[in-house]
């Protein structure tokens, strides 16, 4: 598949797509870009309409990028189960301080997923989880 235009940025540093339309078809495009952009480290895909399936898709594409510091996710409707895809790559996320997930109907069972893996961000400082219907049960994941 063709990485089109943003994939021969190599030095690309900070990409904002938020607010857009962009679905799981989309997403999945911009995975195999994130692939080639290993020197991204600010990613802004908030207010836009992945999914769970999308989730999936971009997760794939940030394996790739190491020198991630900021991942902004707020706002579409990832749910449980694209936590958890986002939860099987955060652990090789070194450098990702600002996780934002805020609005994305994970609730408890989302937050079971991600606890274990939110552990092994070690340099993490900023987590919106806001307005996820996280209950007692999801806190005490998190606790």
């Amino acid at each position: 598949e063709s990485v089109g235009v943003l994939g021969e940025c190599k030095a690309l540093a900070h990409l904002d797509l938020s607010m857009n339309r962009i679905k799981a078809d989309g997403a999945g495009r911009l995975s195999h870009m994130l692939r080639e952009c290993t020197a991204l480290t600010h990613l802004n895909m908030g207010v836009n309409k992945m999914g769970s399936d999308g989730m999936g898709e971009l997760a794939e594409g940030l394996k790739e990028c190491h020198a991630l510091e900021y991942l902004n996710l707020k706002c579409n409707k990832i749910q449980t189960k694209g936590a958890g895809k986002l939860a099987e790559v955060l652990g090789g996320l070194p450098a990702l301080a600002h996780l934002d997930l805020g609005e994305n109907k994970i609730r408890n069972d989302g937050v079971e997923r991600l606890a274990g893996a939110l552990s092994d961000c070690t340099a993490l400082t900023h987590l919106n989880l806001m307005e996820n219907g996280i209950g007692d049960r999801g806190a005490e994941w998190l606790a």
